[in-house]
């Protein structure tokens, strides 16, 4: 989920990465705020060490230095997570990193499409599910798949705010809709 400051973070971030005389790749700074992220998560006294305000900035900036050589990070990327340090923000950076995703997904014409299905597709029916959302959309697609047994067949694909639903579920789901709506009362049967 993406909040506001990590999204407010992450346009700040997507601008100067997008500049023409970037030194970083959008896919670079991406990962490497991923990484970057994982690693903050994945050593907690490292996390609470970034966010707590007995510690000094130069000492975590020198932490991120540190951290940032044998993990390859440009000096973009560096400085923008010492403006997250120095704003005590190290808890948002899952949530810049989707925001950054998004943002490159529009710049360079993705759709992100999160598409559920009943049972794990072949490569054949991803290839054509794939290509009839991108008609659909005109984008191409990035897709994210997750298998939802109860949707019984077919698939369901989330793009933006819109629900393409082509489940067995969903379609029954219509039929009783339809069969309810169009019922008549007891009383007027009698």
């Amino acid at each position: 989920m993406i909040s506001a400051i990590g999204l407010r973070y992450a346009r700040a971030l997507a601008e100067v990465v997008l500049a023409h005389a970037s030194e970083i790749s959008p896919e670079a700074a991406l990962q490497q705020i991923r990484a970057f992220a994982a690693a903050v998560e994945g050593a907690p006294d490292l996390h609470r060490a970034l966010l707590r305000p007995a510690v000094n900035l130069s000492r975590k900036r020198a932490v991120i230095a540190r951290l940032g050589e044998p993990m390859g990070l440009s000096q973009i990327v560096q400085n923008f997570l010492f403006v997250i340090v120095g704003h005590r923000r190290v808890g948002i950076l899952p949530s810049v990193a989707e925001g950054l995703e998004e943002i490159f997904d529009e710049h360079f014409g993705f759709a992100r499409a999160d598409i559920s299905t009943a049972r794990t597709l072949d490569p054949a029916q991803v290839s054509s599910l794939e290509k009839q959302l991108e008609n659909i959309t005109g984008k191409k697609i990035r897709p994210r798949y997750s298998v939802e047994p109860s949707l019984l067949g077919g698939a369901v694909a989330r793009i933006g705010s819109t629900v393409y639903d082509g489940s067995v579920k969903g379609y029954f789901e219509q039929l009783r809709r339809g069969l309810v709506s169009e019922s008549v009362p007891a009383e007027k049967i009698i």
